[in-house]
């Protein structure tokens, strides 16, 4: 494929809808609709987008027996989804101290430690370029049973090998959610 451009179709408060235009294998000019949170795209590079904007939190109890879900009402979907806690980077935090603001503020729980920092992944490969760090790490403390903020309706809970089995087979979750959590569930 041969990208030839982009070009702006929409600024929203939180994202920007594009047009990326490029040319098939076969000659054929295509059309891409996308969003991401950059502003001002404008090359390919733009697209590749270097900036990582986003942390998801794999969090274990001290343990190691339980892995810690959000039930969360998502708009965009119109139902609760499963998911991990998430959310952005604030400008001037590190990865680190974004997810441990981040779980406290959806969970209630601190960040104990943190295990691993797995490397730069895209939200939504299909139609956006936002990308995130994914930190593994030990949660710990009292969960909050509801969350503090009246634009988010999240229920944290933990859940172990089974529990997370059984949800699996019933209810939606978020795409890089369930295939971790397949994973956790049969180990």
């Amino acid at each position: 494929m041969k990208f030839n451009g982009v070009r702006k179709i929409h600024e929203g408060r939180f994202i920007t809808r594009y047009d990326v235009s490029y040319t098939t294998a076969k000659g054929h000019e295509k059309i891409y609709e996308m969003i991401s949170r950059n502003r001002d795209i404008k090359t390919l590079e733009d697209l590749n987008n270097p900036a990582v904007e986003a942390v998801v939190l794999v969090m274990f109890d001290e343990k190691h027996e339980r892995i810690l879900l959000d039930r969360e009402f998502r708009l965009a979907t119109g139902c609760y989804v499963y998911n991990f806690p998430a959310g952005l980077i604030d400008p001037g935090e590190t990865p680190e101290e974004s997810a441990g603001r981040e779980l406290f503020e959806e969970t209630g729980l601190k960040l104990l430690s943190v295990e691993d920092i797995i490397g730069e992944s895209y939200s939504a490969v299909g139609f956006s370029n936002e990308k995130n760090l994914t930190i593994v790490g030990t949660a710990g403390g009292v969960l909050r049973k509801e969350n503090d903020s009246e634009f988010e309706e999240i229920i944290p809970a933990w859940y172990t090998k089974e529990e997370v089995a059984e949800l699996l087979k019933k209810y939606p979750f978020a795409g890089r959610t369930q295939a971790f959590c397949y994973m956790f569930s049969i180990s």
